[in-house]
Formats: structure tokens, C-alpha cells, sequence
């Protein structure tokens, strides 16, 4: 099932209106609806404190698995109080927040993570990547890596890398691993294998799939070749 890039339903606001995927099955073209819209921006509420401590709230009382109702009794603040501080309405009292690092066994400070916490970012300029060695890295075949974020509020990693082959060589290895993986041409053409498909791709072309199949360039057909690949998979993998 091939996936065509994202789309909006005609004259829709694109800060407002969701993202669709055209999918192609059987040679039939439908629509289905993404789950996050890329065109949105973010309430400039969701910036200030009371939100980022609602958040943390709800967080772990959901990681205790107990109600709001739950929480009401053990801390003795009203539902409708609750509510009104896990959605980031109102700005609660010191007395009120350590009545609720009481009731969900954490310190006061840990409400404030979020806001305090700061978003990564790499910036890597033009041929400054790190080389690194893979498994089918040999002469002519030169990976590298374009930045690297670890632990992140995510929950995964993504590794991009520009992957250009030069010389033309034996048969390739097959990659097989966890998560997902990207891949756009830049120069040069391959025959790009994914499981018992074969791709014939060149420059523009892009290719997305489930990265445990196994995959790998079946054939060189035209040198130099350049592309992107930007792995991606859950921080707690080996990847």
C-alpha cells in the first residue's frame, strides 16, 4: 500500500483543517485522515505555567491509575477545582500542589518540569555530518550521520543520514531492524528492495516503510547516488 505525500481538503484553512494521505489500493485513490495536522500551531496558552503543571497533574495520576475522583478525596480539592487545574485554567496555590505531591508520591518541583524542561535542537552545516561506520559500509560508501537526539520528550529517536555511493560493488546486505525508515533520492538511480518489492527510485522519489522487513539497494543502476535516510525508532530500543 504506497502512500502519496499529505493533503488538505480543498479550500480548507490549513491552520485549522487536518491532513489527509491519498492511499492508493488496488489502483483506487482514497483519502484518509492523519492523525496530527503539521499545519497547526499551538494555543499560546499551552506555553504558560498552568498548563505545563495541569499536564504533569494528569500524568501521574494516570500513571497511578486513579480518577480524578480518586484524587479529589485524597487531597481534598473539588472535582470541578481539579479539572480546572489539569486543564490549565487556573494557577494553583502552593498549599494546593503540595497536597497533590502528597496524593501522587512525587516532589512539588516535579510539576514544573515541562516548563522548565528545554527542547533540543542540531544544526549541522554542509559537510560537517559524522562519518560512521554501518554494516555494508565499504569502499565508495560513505554514511553520514546529520545529528542525533537522545533521550527527548518524544519517546523516540531519529537518525538522519546522507548516504552517498560512489562505487559500484558487490551485492548489498539487507538491513533488517526496529521502527521505521524514510528514504528520498537525491542523485543517481537504485533499485531499493523492501521485502519481496522492488523499487526502481530517482531523484524526488521517496520511499517509507516498516524497517523491520528486510531492505536494502537491490541494484546500482546509475553512479553517483545520493540519498536521505532518516531512521526512527522507540528510545528504550537497540535500534
Amino acid at each position: 500500500m504506497a502512500k502519496t505525500a499529505s493533503d488538505l481538503k480543498p479550500g480548507a484553512d490549513p491552520a485549522k483543517a487536518k491532513p489527509l494521505a491519498k492511499v492508493s489500493v488496488d489502483g483506487k485513490t482514497i483519502r484518509t485522515p492523519l492523525t496530527q495536522n503539521p499545519h497547526a500551531v499551538r494555543d499560546t496558552r499551552e506555553k504558560v505555567l498552568e498548563v505545563a503543571i495541569g499536564r504533569e497533574v494528569r500524568a501521574f495520576r494516570k500513571k497511578l491509575g486513579i480518577t480524578v475522583a480518586d484524587l479529589a478525596v485524597a487531597t481534598d480539592i473539588s472535582l470541578g477545582m481539579l479539572s480546572k487545574i489539569e486543564n490549565g485554567i487556573t494557577s494553583p496555590s502552593l498549599t494546593t500542589l503540595q497536597a497533590l505531591s502528597r496524593a501522587l508520591g512525587v516532589p512539588v518541583t516535579a510539576f514544573f518540569r515541562r516548563f522548565e524542561e528545554e527542547r533540543s535542537a542540531v544544526f549541522v552545516k554542509a559537510g560537517e555530518g559524522l562519518d560512521v561506520e554501518r554494516r555494508g559500509t565499504r569502499a565508495g560508501h560513505q554514511y553520514n550521520l546529520l545529528g542525533h537526539i537522545g533521550s527527548n520528550t518524544s519517546g523516540v529517536v531519529v537518525e538522519p543520514y546522507l548516504i552517498t555511493l560512489t562505487e559500484d560493488s558487490d551485492v548489498f546486505p539487507t538491513f533488517q531492524h526496529e521502527g521505521m525508515e524514510f528514504l528520498y533520492m537525491l542523485e543517481g538511480e537504485v533499485v531499493y528492495r523492501h521485502g519481496s518489492n522492488l523499487y526502481p527510485m530517482k531523484p524526488g522519489d521517496s520511499l517509507f516503510f516498516d524497517a523491520d522487513a528486510p531492505h536494502g539497494p537491490e541494484q546500482l543502476t546509475k553512479l553517483p547516488m545520493r540519498y536521505l535516510s532518516i531512521i526512527c525508532y522507540p528510545q528504550n530500543s537497540a535500534g
